[in-house]
Order: structure tokens, then sequence, then C-alpha cells
């Protein structure tokens, strides 16, 4: 009998690409603190929350399989995680305004015997945004839950000219990653 997988994420954007892998599995939304260390790198950051996902995961199904994520945005050297408001969502917004910056995406894959972790970092570019379009972006809903306060995947998706790397990863889950790290353990 193959183990059982597992997606530890709440996100509906993950939750959706790992469906499109073609494999079975269920969903467990973990609670873990994102809370970055000061030594830490955000592709350490990044990678160490994908992992402290999947072992929450683990913890709780340990016959399992466990597939964990997390996105960051980096912009001049700092990392933009989900906005905590409105002014905090036009500060980040303004911050990628006309300039390029970092998504990174960690992908952890575990089981018992075993864990893998992958970090893919594709450069996005934005257009410089009006004052007008941040406060109108703001006030679709989308930011709210996005890392650096925009979706690519959807209205925030107009405010990026280009990507150079995966744009499954600036959504939430690299899918040739991920589809390499699971062909590992199932």
């Amino acid at each position: 009998m193959t183990q059982p997988l597992i997606l530890a994420s709440a996100s509906p954007r993950r939750k959706e690409l790992l469906s499109q892998l073609g494999y079975s599995f269920t969903v467990l939304a973990t609670n873990v603190e994102e809370c970055r260390e000061p030594h830490e790198t955000a592709q350490e950051y990044v990678a160490r929350l994908s992992k402290d996902k999947a072992q929450a995961a683990l913890v709780l199904h340990p016959d399992a399989v466990v597939v964990g994520s997390d996105t960051v945005v980096v912009c001049k050297q700092q990392v933009l995680e989900k906005p905590r408001d409105l002014e905090h969502a036009k500060q980040m917004l303004r911050m990628l305004s006309g300039r390029e910056h970092q998504v990174m995406t960690a992908v952890t894959v575990i089981s018992q015997e075993k864990h893998e972790t992958v970090v893919v970092s594709t450069s996005v570019w934005f257009k410089t945004l009006s004052e007008k379009e941040i406060e109108q972006y703001w006030q679709t809903g989308e930011p709210c839950d996005k890392a650096g306060s925009y979706g690519i995947q959807g209205i925030g998706g107009r405010f990026v000219t280009r990507i150079e790397g995966s744009y499954h990863a600036v959504v939430g889950l690299p899918l040739f990653e991920t589809d390499q790290l699971l062909q590992k353990f199932l």
C-alpha cells in the first residue's frame, strides 16, 4: 500500500497547483509561527518555514508523505510577507513599484525516513504604480493574504512586466521541483 499524501497548507492556490500534478492528497492546514530569526537569510527562512509546516503535519500523520511550502517576496534586501493592513500593503507595493524583486518559494517533502527541501527563486519586474492603482488594488481584497501584497495569478498580474524563472513558484508551488521531489518519496 502506498503512503497517504498530505499538503500542509491552507492555500487554495497550492491545493490547485498540486492537483495539476495528478496526485491524490488531503489538505491539512498547520499552525506554524512565521517569524524570521535575526541571523536567517531570506532563503534560509523560507526553507525553514516549509520544513516546519511539513513536520507539523507529519507529527499528526506519521505514516504519510507530507508536502510543506512557503513563499516570501524579497525587495531591496527586505523580506515582504503578508500585509498587516492597508498601510503595510501600500508600503510594500510602493517598494515593488517600477523595479525588480525576487519571489522565493520553498517546498519540503518529508516522511519518517527522510526529508528534502528545494528553494526556487524567480525574478519579477513591476511597472511603476500610481497611488490610485495601489488603493484600487487593495479594495479588491486580493492583496490581503499574499506575500508582498500581490497575486500574479489574479488582478495583481497586471503590474508584472516580466518574470525570469518559475511562474508557478510565484503563485505558490513550483510544479517541476515539487513533482521531482515527490517522485523520490512515492
